[in-house]
């Protein structure tokens, strides 16, 4: 009797699809949109979203530049490539890793004199897990990350950190997006590498889905050093635009203005990102 009210329901079933489809059997039903990329580009945002299961994620600055001006030193870093691949692992995890292949540090000293260092940077590992659903109104995910010290010196300050975002995205309405992230890191002090300090960030990030492809951006960021020899703070206004040219590649431009003296005075990027 089972097999036989199994047989009946998958019948009337195709006979509700032959006619739905006006009697042609190969008018199936279309096939669903494919979920756009969801990006921790641009500005300093982490979002909440993770890569899907299997996918293999790509997000990279073609050029980052910035430039630093204090008591008549400036600094200009420049990034080249700058990637981050992601994998995921599930439908709600992933794994990242970012390492700059090729970074330029130019100083230039008010006597005159400059110095310029070229190297890799460093590489930073990090693990993504949203706590939510994907689709919620609020989501959230935590994602601690570690960086290896493989910088030259000059580039980077040869010692191991790490760290713990928050990435919280709320909707608030279909085409606004509210960002909070959160983070606390544990640094290396200045006086005494051995030994280690805190430092947190946040930021206020706002998402306009001007259309369906196109996203502006603005954001107020913070940095807070307690490092022992004298804590230093960072703010920064942020400001973006993100442009979904298929729905898995996105390109992206943005600027980061210092707001103290403390900060890189200037920092402008171009980006793409692509799923596969």
């Amino acid at each position: 009797m089972n097999y036989t009210l199994m047989v009946a329901i998958s019948v009337l079933s195709a006979d509700q699809v032959l006619a739905q489809s006006g009697g042609d059997a190969t008018a199936l039903p279309p096939a669903p949109a494919p979920t756009p990329i969801c990006t921790d580009r641009p500005t300093h945002s982490n979002f909440a979203c993770t890569v899907p299961d299997g996918g293999v994620q790509i997000e990279a600055d073609a050029i980052n530049w910035s430039r630093r001006s204090l008591d008549g030193t400036t600094t200009d870093i420049v990034l080249f490539t700058n990637p981050t691949v992601k994998y995921g692992l599930s439908g709600s995890t992933d794994v990242e890793v970012n390492w700059a292949p090729y970074a330029s540090v130019h100083t230039h000293r008010p006597a005159g004199s400059s110095t310029t260092v070229d190297g890799t940077g460093d590489v930073i590992l990090r693990f993504k897990q949203r706590l939510t659903a994907a689709d919620a109104k609020l989501t959230f995910s935590m994602v601690p990350f570690v960086k290896a010290p493989t910088a030259r010196a000059g580039i980077g300050n040869g010692q191991w950190e790490g760290g713990l975002i928050g990435a919280t995205n709320y909707q608030l309405t279909p085409t606004l997006l509210l960002t909070l992230d959160p983070e606390l890191d544990v640094r290396a002090d200045a006086s005494a590498p051995s030994r280690r300090h805190l430092a947190m960030q946040q930021l206020i990030n706002l998402g306009w889905s001007a259309t369906p492809r196109l996203t502006l951006y603005g954001e107020v960021w913070t940095d807070q050093d307690y490092d022992p020899a004298g804590t230093t703070r960072q703010f920064s206004a942020d400001f973006a635009i993100a442009w979904l040219l298929r729905p898995k590649l996105q390109l992206d431009a943005g600027t980061n203005l210092g707001l103290n003296r403390a900060t890189p005075g200037t920092q402008v990027y171009l980006g793409v990102s692509a799923l596969f």
